[in-house]
């Protein structure tokens, strides 16, 4: 362990025992990722979610091999308190990480950071090391995983037996992902491998390698598979398990024959999937295993067949082969089930759960569109719909950025985060002789002007103001200089500009500020003002609808408009108004061309990319307009300073 190692404080949820598995499961599964990693790192605190939870689960929380310690959510950390567990939280209190994929993921990053030799553990993180980066707001994949699957099983064990019917769909649908084909790096290589393995019918080579794949492997943990040899065979399985031994075996170091080399790439035969996300072993299925199992045993004891699961069991029994699960299932206290009597039934047999609904495949299929903005436009203002935008309440106002520290001022302070820092006087006088890298200092300060204008002008001393997507913190960092009298939080999804932004801060010695690494849906503390610049897509319309929640005023700049599109959480058109008048696909037509405001753009054409704009955040403000806010769309000033360059102010009423 490094010496200069600062201990953090990992704060798990609990509610009650269910079995061998702590509810939340989120707490299970971060339980058991630290007993997989073998990981001492943290200070580990279970926080119970109400009073009346049984204080004796102490006992049996000692039994996951790590010292546990327990406190009342009003001993959290401040900074905690206004965040969903699991959280992270550095020694200092102001640096705050929550949510099941970034707690996890920081978990990782931690033990290779302080033992280097853990490659394994990194490897977690899989290609690129993007597993479950991606917010579940956007991805359906992370939210399978981190919400859908883990609230579906917490609601069946939470459920009496008769109430059990049917598989849950969330469940369903991780079968159905394991159906479809792999894509993973170089899997034309793999493919092609596969197709002269096909062709040879080699099916002996396979079984040798994993037995010798075995000499590599703890005593404890036994065998590689113990499932038919034949499964044995297949090239994805010899990809997948090389990885996890100390030496890598390749998969074949001979050219294939001519033959298979000029086999077109669509005509090559798809890769099946060995773990959660393909072929590797990734944080993914670290974060299924327990859900998965306590679904098993949940069915298990209420006598229930799955006969629409065999690849999810399949991939149960698989992943327990893995080295380390075993281990780290009995710290948990986890005792896996077997099923010798499952039978792997044959695609036709399977109740068909996959049929996409005639409703969802028309917006699918809606989504899909030619043309131009045209003739939506013409349609709402045939309606008396058309873009409007309220005067600026201060068009002039402006911070004396010269006299503000180096660390607030955006132009300084990307020279002070240069990585080349001996080159700093250089990357100054580049600066100034190169015009694009001025004016890019100037457009963001006068973006800054705009938005800080209106924070101060709605702000109160006491008030909490929430910089939310704020990335390296350009906006919050000048809110918590000006306005000491305030709490600024920022919260951004991207641990590096958060760092960032983090180290801009404690230069400036800010004591009123504090950062939370999290998707927004995992913080819930109470703020009075909203704020964010430049927020991507449906996140301007996520931060708009937290702040209606907590009753809180927006100042919100919009930004690629043309990512817009119907998720789980919203539906577009927002406003009644316009969903009387426009369909999906005509709402997204508008989205599409709001983006055509590019300086390189002929001016009629951007012309109509500020009306489309406008057009879009006049739906927004009409939606909030229905939740009881008086709001304005207006442009920055001067609207040079950024193509993008409307601004929506709400103020609840």
């Amino acid at each position: 362990m490094k010496g200069g190692f600062t201990e953090e404080h990992l704060y798990l949820a609990y509610s009650h025992q269910f079995e061998d598995c702590i509810i939340p499961l989120h707490t299970s599964i971060s339980l058991f990722l630290l007993s997989y990693c073998d990981c001492k790192l943290f200070k580990v605190f279970l926080v119970p979610v109400s009073d009346s939870t049984d204080d004796q689960l102490f006992d049996k929380a000692q039994l996951y091999d790590l010292e546990v310690h327990f406190i009342s959510r009003c001993q959290l950390p401040l900074v905690v308190q206004s965040c969903c567990l699991p959280a992270i939280v550095e020694e200092n209190g102001k640096f705050c990480r929550a949510g099941l994929s970034v707690v996890l993921r920081h978990i990782i990053q931690e033990i290779q950071q302080v033992d280097p030799s853990k490659k394994l553990v990194l490897e977690l993180l899989g290609f690129k090391k993007t597993c479950l980066k991606a917010c579940a707001e956007v991805s359906q994949w992370t939210r399978l995983c981190e919400i859908s699957i883990p609230q579906a099983v917490e609601n069946l064990l939470n459920a009496s037996p008769h109430q059990y019917e049917d598989i849950p769909s969330e469940v369903l649908l991780f079968e159905k992902k394991l159906r479809e084909p792999v894509r993973v790096h170089n899997d034309d290589k793999i493919r092609r491998q596969k197709l002269q393995q096909q062709k040879a019918g080699d099916k002996t080579a396979a079984p040798a390698i994993a037995r010798r794949a075995t000499k590599n492997l703890s005593p404890e943990e036994g065998t590689v598979m113990d499932i038919q040899e034949q499964e044995l065979a297949s090239l994805e399985l010899r990809v997948a398990f090389s990885k996890l031994v100390v030496q890598e075996i390749p998969v074949t170091t001979s050219r294939e024959p001519s033959h298979i080399r000029k086999t077109k790439t669509s005509d090559l035969p798809p890769l099946e999937h060995v773990f959660a996300e393909g072929l590797y072993f990734t944080l993914a299925d670290v974060v299924l295993l327990p859900c998965i199992h306590q679904f098993l045993v949940f069915s298990k004891k209420n006598n229930k067949k799955l006969l629409d699961l065999p690849l999810v069991s399949r991939w149960y029994h698989r992943v327990q082969e893995v080295p380390g699960v075993k281990n780290a299932a009995a710290k948990c206290n986890m005792q896996f089930l077997q099923f010798p009597d499952l039978l792997f039934f044959p695609d036709e047999q399977l109740r068909d759960v996959y049929t996409i609904p005639d409703d969802l495949r028309e917006k699918c299929e809606d989504s899909q569109f030619i043309g131009g903005p045209r003739p939506t436009m013409t349609k709402l203002m045939e309606s008396g719909i058309e873009a409007k935008f309220s005067p600026h309440p201060c068009p002039r106002w402006t911070l004396d950025w010269n006299s503000l520290p180096a660390a607030v001022n955006p132009g300084k302070a990307c020279i002070m985060m240069h990585p080349y820092l001996k080159y700093a006087e250089e990357f100054v006088k580049v600066l100034v002789k190169g015009k694009m890298s001025g004016d890019r200092g100037l457009r963001k300060q006068q973006q800054l002007n705009n938005l800080v204008s209106m924070v101060i002008k709605l702000s109160k001393p006491g008030d909490v103001i929430v910089d939310f997507c704020s990335g390296g913190g350009h906006v919050g960092i000048v809110l918590a200089h000006m306005l000491p009298s305030c709490q600024v939080v920022l919260i951004e999804n991207k641990e590096l500009s958060l760092v960032r932004a983090k180290d801009r801060s404690d230069e400036l010695g800010l004591h009123n500020i504090w950062f939370i690494q999290a998707n927004l849906d995992y913080f819930k503390g109470t703020f009075n003002i909203g704020v964010a610049l430049h927020a991507c897509g449906v996140a301007t319309d996520m931060v708009i609808e937290h702040c209606i929640k907590a009753h809180a005023a927006f100042v919100v700049c919009p930004c690629c408009y043309g990512f817009i599109q119907n998720t789980v959480k919203f539906m577009f058109p927002r406003s009644h108004q316009f969903k009387e008048v426009l369909s999906y696909k005509e709402h997204m037509i508008l989205c599409r061309f709001a983006d055509q405001t590019a300086v390189r753009l002929p001016p009629e054409r951007r012309l109509i990319g500020k009306h489309c704009m406008g057009l879009v955040d006049l739906d927004r403000a009409w939606a909030a307009e229905g939740c009881n806010y008086s709001v304005q769309v207006m442009s920055m000033e001067p609207e040079s300073c950024s193509p993008k360059n409307n601004m929506v102010v709400g103020v609840p009423i």
